[in-house]
């Protein structure tokens, strides 16, 4: 593909470049997959009005995320297995949003390490998502880590208490370590790029757990622990106990529901996401375009209001702010360009949606995100 000019450019690369299990881990959603499907389908029911004859000079993406000044309002959101959509993948996506200056978020169930990650960015402030274990213990030394490497946002997930089906991932063999099938094995050879650069990294297993938990030494004793460790008996106490070990920015993430809001709102978070796991949790849930405006309603300027979850261009993230987010994340339009083209694939998807971002703003007549509203979107086609 010489000339490549939006995302789903990217998608088809990503899908030609990297081996199936891979691809479809990050490309698909639970069940039939109909919330993962909305979350893009409803973005693009909602039209832009349109204006002419205002002076468009001095335009500006500039913008606020918890207290951070980014280049758009955009983060990279976290994304177990990143490192094997691309070898070292976690640090070349990092390394992209450092360049570009937007948040990076580090997946608990990443394949490059907390360290890795802060080594590879010369200790450049990152985000680090949090998935809550039984083993109190680890969370705990996860947090300290996470402390020790500059972090300046804790992203607290709270949808993956139990795991949702992923019907793909079952076919595939996705497993830890994944399943060596003849068809894998034959799949896998028809990717020379991504095998050589699996091949030239020691990083192939989840490096913020292997080795960093008693009797978890490599991916086989892995998969024995993690499938014991989800913890359904979270609640909101656990969330006062660990934004008191983090002492610093706590972002909630997994928030659809009004009530839940307002409990993030008590909980003292700085910010809160609405995202519904990209359509891989609670299949039949709805978008997550579709519940911002509630949830923005329900809190008010009480918390910070961020929103992932289908996001493939500049439009959808010029929308999202128009009905109310402060922020929003990628996940899949990243994960593209780097299973595409690494490090610069992820450089080329940024780009891409802050082009997008900008033109869009143009034509609906607005130069500064902070002037961004409703009024931009023609009404009866956005939520409410």
């Amino acid at each position: 593909m010489s000339v490549i000019t939006n995302i789903e450019d990217l998608r088809l690369l990503a899908k030609a470049r990297v081996p199936r299990m891979f691809y479809d881990y990050a490309d698909s959603g639970s069940w039939t997959e109909s919330t993962y499907r909305a979350n893009s389908d409803d973005f693009a029911n909602i039209k832009l009005r349109q204006r002419v004859a205002v002076n468009l000079e001095g335009r500006t993406t500039a913008s606020n995320m918890v207290g951070q000044d980014v280049a758009m309002p955009v983060a990279i959101a976290p994304t177990g297995l990143t490192g094997m959509q691309h070898a070292d993948g976690e640090i070349k996506a990092a390394r992209a949003a450092k360049a570009f200056g937007v948040p990076f978020t580090l997946s608990t169930m990443s394949i490059c390490s907390i360290e890795d990650v802060a080594a590879g960015t010369d200790n450049h402030p990152f985000w680090f998502q949090l998935y809550v274990m039984r083993d109190r213990g680890f969370i705990e030394r996860l947090i300290d880590r996470a402390k020790a490497a500059n972090c300046s946002a804790l992203v607290l997930t709270l949808d993956l208490q139990i795991l949702g089906q992923r019907h793909k991932d079952l076919k595939n063999g996705l497993s830890a370590p994944p399943k060596l099938t003849l068809g894998n094995i034959i799949n896998m050879a028809t990717k020379p790029r991504w095998c050589l650069g699996m091949a030239g990294t020691k990083r192939r297993e989840f490096g913020n757990i292997v080795g960093h938990v008693s009797g978890v030494d490599d991916m086989g004793s892995l998969s024995d622990w993690t499938a014991k460790q989800f913890d359904p008996q979270l609640n909101w106490g656990d969330v006062e106990w660990i934004k008191k070990r983090w002492g610093g920015k706590l972002i909630i993430k997994g928030i659809l529901d009004e009530e839940d809001a307002r409990l993030a709102v008590a909980s003292g978070a700085d910010a809160l996401i609405v995202s519904n796991h990209g359509g891989r949790q609670l299949d039949g849930a709805e978008s997550t375009i579709a519940v911002l405006p509630r949830i923005v309603a329900a809190v008010g300027d009480q918390i910070e209001v961020h929103v992932d979850g289908g996001i493939r261009s500049g439009q959808d993230v010029l929308k999202a702010v128009a009905l109310g987010a402060k922020g929003t994340y990628i996940g899949r339009a990243f994960l593209y360009g780097l299973g595409a083209m690494g490090e610069a694939g992820v450089t080329k998807a940024l780009q891409i949606i802050h082009k997008e971002l900008d033109l869009t703003m143009a034509f609906c007549g607005r130069t500064r995100m902070a002037d961004v509203d409703r009024s931009i979107l023609v009404p009866g086609t956005f939520p409410t």
